[in-house]
């Protein structure tokens, strides 16, 4: 089986809805001409990402009765979408969150998880964080989803690996940091490691959206990519300008990669839970929540 994957990597206007829901549907429109069946946006897509105070004004529920999320789910009835917003749950706390949108329906929504709150970011102070993890079912096989901060946690990519995802989905805002020998960002060499080794050391498909533009003196540098199991870039976007890239992944490498390494089947995962079981239970507690 193979997907057409579209990375819609935009600028999005800080705490205009309206506005960037429009900039989604034209790329919508214009993904599905080229035959794109999975369209992922970056991180907060839908509102931009240093909104602070402004989340709650901001906040979408994702259901067909919404204004925004209306016409998103109208539009996936012809092409998968992953779309980034801020989600206020019945308690009317908010988050950062990301949904799977297919069929005219809400596939998955993920609640992003680590919030940085250090250097120039300070998340966790408007929003809660997320605490669980799930792969889902899609017409693609099963999928993984996670945001930004997540992705740099190795136990997120990790348990959605043995929870059966082949395809992991991460969006972000990441800006860009420091600049090495070479005159590139290293934030952007980080982050290409990172997905090189995840795909890699999964053997999955790991699709990686990021947004670009400035916003409050932050510039958020693009360079959206795809890799195959093999730890191949498939894609590269450009950097530091707006972007539709397409791709496309055929699942099939996922059985030949794992004929050639079978590391997913030779995984320990009873020992991974008795050694975690027996860290926790001495009281040297992992550092964090």
């Amino acid at each position: 089986m193979k997907c057409k994957l579209g990375l819609a990597q935009i600028n999005t206007k800080l705490g205009d809805v309206q506005a960037n829901l429009e900039k989604h549907l034209r790329l919508i429109k214009e993904a599905r001409n080229q035959g794109v069946d999975l369209l992922v946006f970056p991180e907060l897509s839908l509102t931009g990402y240093v909104l602070q105070d402004l989340a709650a004004t901001v906040s979408i529920k994702p259901e067909s009765g919404d204004p925004i999320f209306g016409p998103l789910l109208a539009a996936s009835c012809n092409i998968d979408l992953v779309v980034g917003f801020v989600l206020e749950d019945e308690r009317n706390r908010f988050y950062i969150a990301g949904a799977y949108l297919s069929g005219g329906v809400v596939v998955h929504v993920h609640k992003k998880i680590y919030l940085p709150t250090y250097g120039l970011f300070d998340e966790s102070r408007f929003f809660a964080w997320g605490d669980e993890v799930r792969a889902f079912d899609t017409r693609f096989g099963r999928v993984g989803l996670l945001i930004c901060e997540d992705f740099w946690h190795a136990s997120l990519p990790y348990l959605l690996w043995q929870d059966g995802a082949d395809v992991l989905l991460f969006t972000s805002a990441s800006p860009g940091r420091g600049l090495n020998d070479e005159n590139q960002l290293e934030s952007a060499r980080w982050v290409d490691h990172i997905n090189r080794g995840y795909a890699s050391l999964f053997t999955t498909f790991v699709v990686h959206s990021n947004r670009v533009g400035y916003e409050d003196g932050l510039n958020f540098w693009g360079g959206s990519m795809v890799y195959d199991p093999n730890g191949s870039v498939l894609v590269r976007a450009p950097q530091h300008e707006e972007a539709l890239t397409v791709s496309e992944i055929d699942l099939n490498q996922l059985h030949r990669t794992r004929t050639r390494l079978p590391l997913l089947r030779d995984e320990r995962t009873a020992l991974v839970q008795r050694e975690l079981t027996r860290i926790l239970s001495q009281g040297t507690r992992p550092a964090g929540r």
